[in-house]
């Protein structure tokens, strides 16, 4: 009698009836690498991402269920099962449909900034394979990092700390060899030194091959769907992966799209992997800002006053490490503090000189935040610092709009959620502060009044 391994091959030397049933192996992890080979160049801010991704999803399960007989007890293939079924809800995509290739090909393009990432990682890699000695460093999905601005004004920066800041005037956000983004941010309300951005200028710098200078514009009451020089793109068209509707599309390097007239631009310079998403609600701006690490990181000494590298500086800075504290007593409301403790008149709202809601009161503003932010996190607390500083509910759709904003563009699902510090320890460190003041001086005042 002879055994069979699992790759076909005759096994000698056991006695009849040792044999052991050949299975074939759980190929989870080749799911999921394909997976991930389907969906890393997708931007979802470009149109047909929602397409693409459903059939690299479908794909993905079509996978996991020829080998789910050999994955029977794999922890890993069961967690793989529950998050393509996850993801599908989210995506609303339908079980049943077309499917992605196992085996993408994806053209090289010089003016695509994935595409040359992917051709130097493949040319990196055959070079590893034809020099046994030769390790590559070369990683074939490029490292993203996030920024964003809104509010009085509020700053995410590349590191995911998030400040608040004054920053009056005019201040680089990002100055690197490829691109250029400028705010000016004016005073929101007399008596407050909270600003709010007026004006956004972009400049995508010249690159060889794909496009010339571009320069973006963006006033309060004019976010144009055009560069200044009126054209809204620049480049040789290029491929592009499937429109909605399923049919290909050509877009060029560097291109505008308006989602909203007057009220949502983005930008998309695939030449070197960035999306910019400016967006006007009420009278002031929002920006939020995609970029590949190591374009963000080319830069030299003379740009090194970056907000979304290094943060504020210590002097503009409105928080405390974090801690955003409220008005005592906003100068939009002129509230007294007892009667902020009101319930009938925290829910009151009024309306302003500018035809904007105003809201009275700490739990009014908190009211008005939980309508469009139901997790408390640092944009729920931005969205309650803004009301209470200014009493113009805009601000609340303004933290919505920025959170979904970095929600459809930072890299890390895991690092979404930022948490202010608690105010709990700062509070208890103040209450037992006084409580021990109270305990030596009680003794002092009843032997007092004793006598």
């Amino acid at each position: 009698m002879s055994c069979w391994n699992v790759r076909g091959s005759p096994v000698f030397g056991l006695q009849t009836g040792q044999c052991q049933v050949a299975t074939p192996q759980c190929r989870i992890q080749k799911c999921t690498t394909d997976f991930v080979s389907l969906t890393s160049h997708l931007n979802p801010a470009v149109d047909g991402f929602h397409t693409e991704f459903c059939k690299a999803l479908r794909a993905y399960s079509a996978c996991t269920q020829r080998t789910a007989k050999a994955c029977r007890g794999n922890l890993v293939f069961h967690s793989a099962v529950l998050g393509i079924s996850d993801l599908m809800s989210q995506r609303n995509c339908s079980r049943d449909g077309p499917t992605s290739p196992t085996h993408p090909e994806i053209p090289f393009e010089p003016c695509n900034y994935h595409s040359r990432t992917q051709h130097a990682h493949t040319q990196s890699h055959a070079h590893a394979h034809s020099h046994s000695h030769t390790h590559s460093h070369s990683h074939s999905r490029a490292e993203y990092l996030f920024c964003g601005l809104f509010g009085d004004p509020h700053l995410r920066t590349f590191k995911d700390s998030f400040q608040t800041c004054k920053v009056e005037g005019a201040w680089p956000l990002i100055d690197n060899d490829y691109l250029s983004v400028q705010v000016t941010n004016v005073p929101v309300v007399p008596g407050s030194s909270a600003t709010a951005t007026n004006k956004i200028t972009i400049i995508f710098k010249p690159y060889e091959g794909c496009t010339d200078q571009r320069v973006y514009q963006a006033v309060t009451d004019n976010l144009p769907a055009a560069f200044d020089d009126g054209t809204v793109s620049s480049g040789d068209p290029m491929h592009n992966s499937a429109g909605a509707d399923g049919a290909s599309r050509k877009v060029r390097a560097l291109w505008i799209s308006e989602r909203s007239p007057g009220r949502h631009v983005e930008l998309h310079a695939g030449y070197i992997g960035v999306t910019v998403i400016v967006r006007q609600l009420g009278r002031y701006l929002t920006l939020a800002v995609r970029i590949p690490e190591e374009l963000a990181q080319a830069y030299d000494a003379t740009q090194d006053l970056q907000l979304c590298l290094n943060g504020c500086p210590s002097a503009e800075r409105i928080d405390q490490a974090g801690h955003l504290p409220l008005p005592v007593s906003p100068p939009a409301l002129g509230l007294q503090l007892q009667q902020l403790r009101r319930p009938s008149y925290s829910s009151q709202t009024q309306t302003s000189a500018y035809g904007s809601t105003q809201v009275s009161g700490v739990e009014g503003a908190r009211e008005r935040c939980r309508e469009q932010l139901e997790v408390e996190d640092i944009y729920f607390h931005s969205c309650v610092f803004d009301l209470l500083t200014t009493g113009d509910a805009n601000f609340t759709v303004a933290a919505y709009s920025a959170q979904k904003d970095m929600e459809s563009l930072h890299p890390h699902r895991d690092s979404w959620r930022i948490y202010p510090r608690s105010f709990a320890t700062s509070s208890l460190h103040f209450d037992s502060q006084n409580f021990k003041r109270l305990a030596l001086l009680l003794p002092c005042f009843l032997s007092t009044v004793l006598m």
